[in-house]
C-alpha cells in the first residue's frame, strides 16, 4: 500500500494575453510572468524549465524574486514557444508537490504575447522525512539508507540506499548477486521519485523471484546530484564515477552485506544518461561488472548537445556527430563475455534513439557478438522517456541480466 499524503498544491492559471507588436524582435517579443504563493518561511524558490535561461531544466535555473509568500519570475520566449516549467528549492529532491502530495506533471503554456501564470504552492518535497519513514512507502523487502555519502573522486555528496529482498534475514548463510543502479531516488518510493512514479524495482524483483525467473538480488541505488550529466557521461566524468563505485561503494556494500562477488554476480542499470554510465562500466570494467541494463540510453549525446545544455567550452562549430558514433568509427571494442541490454521507446525523446542504437548493433555484430545472447536491443512501441515507461518494462532487463536461461 502506498502512503497518500495530504499536501496540496493548487494551480491557478490566469493568462492575460496581449499581441506582440510587429516591430519587436521575435526572440524578445514575449514576456511571461510566473507568480507563486508559497508557505511562510520558505527559502529561495527557483524556476526550472525548458528555456535556455532556465538551464534548461537545471533545478536552480532561475531564482524567483520577492520575499515572504509572494515570489515572481519573468522569462522571455518567441511566440509559439511551448513553455514547460516546475518550481524547486534548488534541488530536484525539493520540488513543489501536487494536490495529491506527489510531484505533478510539468506546468505548460504556449507563449502568445504577454502572459501571467499564477500558482499556489502548499508544500515542497521533504525526502529526509520520507527516508526515515521508508516502511510506509509500501516497499517490499527492506531499505537501508546511507545519507550524504562522501567520495574522494566526486564533488557532491549523495544518498545511497540498499534494498534487501524479502527473506534476506531468514537465512544467515545465503549470499546474493548485486545490481547497482543510478538515479537511486527514483527506484522504490514514489514520494521521493522525481516524477512521482518510481521504477517499482522491489515489486519487479519479487514478482520474478516468485515465478522462478530470477534468484533474489540485492539492489544498491546511488542518488544522482546536480552533477548528474558530467558524472554519468563516458566522455566526461564517468571514469571518476567508476572509481567511486569500484573503490568506495562496492567494498562497503560487500563488507556490510552477504553479497556474491565477481562480474558474474554484479550488474549495473540506469536510464538515459544513466544508461550511458551502465554501458561505460561494463565496457571498461568487465572485471567488476559483467552485465548491464541500458534503458532509454541517450546515445545521441554529442559535443553540440553537450554545449547546448551548458557544459563544455563553447565553440563556433561543435561536432554534431554522436560520441558513440565517433567511438565506433575509432574502432570501439567490447570485452569478451560482457552482456548488454539496450532498449528505447517510440515516443518523446526516445523516438530519436533508433539510428544510434542501429549503429551500435551493427558494430556489436561486426565484433562477433550474438544478438539475443550477448546483447539485445529492444524497441517498445508507445513507450516514452520517463519512469512510468521504464517501470512498465523493467521485468525484461532484469530477466536478461539475472534470468536462468530465459534469454
Amino acid at each position: 500500500m502506498r502512503l497518500s499524503l495530504v499536501l496540496a498544491v493548487s494551480i491557478v492559471a490566469a493568462l492575460a494575453v496581449a499581441s506582440c507588436t510587429s516591430d519587436e524582435p521575435a526572440a524578445e517579443c514575449c514576456e511571461v510572468t510566473i507568480q507563486a504563493i508559497v508557505p511562510e518561511g520558505t527559502g529561495t524558490v527557483y524556476l526550472a524549465g525548458n528555456l535556455p535561461e532556465l538551464g534548461p531544466w537545471e533545478p536552480d535555473g532561475m531564482a524567483m524574486t520577492g520575499e515572504g509568500v509572494e515570489r515572481i519570475a519573468r522569462v522571455h520566449a518567441a511566440p509559439g514557444t511551448e513553455l514547460e516549467y516546475k518550481f524547486t528549492l534548488g534541488k530536484w529532491d525539493a520540488e513543489a508537490l501536487g494536490a495529491d502530495g506527489t510531484v505533478p506533471d510539468n506546468h505548460r503554456l504556449v507563449v502568445d504575447g504577454v502572459a501571467i501564470a499564477e500558482h499556489q504552492i502548499a508544500a515542497f518535497k521533504d525526502p529526509l522525512r520520507w527516508i526515515e519513514d521508508w516502511e510506509r512507502s509500501g516497499v517490499e523487502g527492506q531499505l537501508i539508507y546511507w545519507l550524504d555519502v562522501e567520495s574522494e573522486f566526486l564533488g557532491p555528496t549523495r544518498h545511497v540506499e540498499v534494498w534487501l529482498p524479502p527473506g534476506y534475514d531468514e537465512d544467515s548463510e545465503a549470499r546474493f548477486p548485486v545490481l547497482y543502479m543510478s538515479d537511486g531516488q527514483n527506484l522504490f518510493d514514489p514520494r521521493i521519485a522525481n516524477t512521482g512514479v518510481d521504477w517499482g524495482v522491489d515489486e519487479a524483483i519479487v514478482r520474478l523471484v516468485e515465478t522462478g525467473v530470477i534468484a533474489p538480488v540485492i539492489v544498491v541505488g546511488a542518488w544522482s546530484t546536480d552533477e548528474r550529466g558530467p558524472e554519468y557521461s563516458p566522455w566526461h566524468g564517468a571514469p571518476e564515477y567508476a572509481r567511486f563505485l569500484i573503490e568506495e561503494l562496492i567494498p562497503r556494500v560487500n563488507s556490510e552485506f552477504r553479497t556474491l562477488t565477481g562480474p558474474e554476480n554484479t550488474a549495473h542499470m540506469g536510464s538515459s544518461m544513466g544508461g550511458l554510465l551502465s554501458f561505460y562500466l561494463v565496457t571498461n570494467h568487465p572485471d567488476v561488472f559483467g552485465s548491464c541494463g541500458c534503458v532509454s540510453t541517450h546515445f545521441p549525446l554529442s559535443e553540440a548537445v553537450w554545449q547546448k545544455v551548458g557544459y563544455g567550452t563553447p565553440g563556433e562549430t561543435p561536432d554534431e556527430t554522436p560520441y558513440i558514433v565517433l567511438d565506433i568509427e575509432a574502432g570501439l571494442t567490447v570485452p569478451e563475455g560482457a552482456r548488454y541490454w539496450f532498449d528505447y521507446g517510440t515516443e518523446g525523446l526516445d523516438s530519436e534513439y533508433g539510428p544510434t542504437h542501429e549503429a551500435l548493433r551493427a558494430r556489436l555484430l561486426e565484433l562477433g557478438l550474438v544478438e539475443g545472447d550477448d546483447f539485445l536491443i529492444t524497441e517498445y512501441e508507445g513507450a516514452t522517456h520517463n519512469e512510468a515507461s521504464w517501470r512498465e518494462r523493467l521485468d525484461d532487463p532484469l530477466t536478461f541480466m539475472f534470468g536462468h536461461g530465459t534469454y
